[in-house]
């Protein structure tokens, strides 16, 4: 995983839920943990774009409903500042599942835009992304 250049403002906790903007099945997530974040001792990590996170299925297919799956943020609406000084906010929190750790997207395209951040650091999102921000 490549590291990212803007000072990502972390605005989604532990417990947050999230659109499933692809065609996996899903609809609903919900943050369950953030893979690859260290915190303080009882403290609960929170996600921010480009980040690897486990995400239960709330709403979906039946078949994917209540599974935990790899998921990678997308979108979120609290605004981060890139390294130009522009600031960008989206208008809600979204993540597209994976279906290995390798970061290989479990559906074949993505509505809605998807941050610059995010397909930097994940190449194979960024080949089915259709608008890039």
């Amino acid at each position: 995983m490549k590291a990212i250049k803007a000072s990502i403002v972390r605005g989604l906790p532990h417990g947050a839920h999230l659109n499933a903007c692809d065609n996996s099945g899903a609809h609903l997530l919900k943050v369950l943990s953030v893979r690859g974040h260290k915190t303080v001792k009882g403290r609960a990590t929170s996600a921010a774009i480009g980040d690897y996170i486990m995400a239960a299925v709330v709403e979906g297919k039946p078949d994917i409903r209540k599974q935990v799956l790899p998921a990678v943020v997308v979108r979120q609406k609290k605004a981060y500042k890139r390294p130009d000084g522009t600031s960008i906010m989206f208008e809600d929190n979204a993540a597209i599942v994976l279906k290995d750790e390798l970061g290989n997207p479990k559906g074949t395209m993505v509505k809605g835009p998807v941050a610059k951040e995010a397909c930097e650091r994940w190449p194979a999102i960024a080949k089915i992304a259709s608008v890039i921000v």
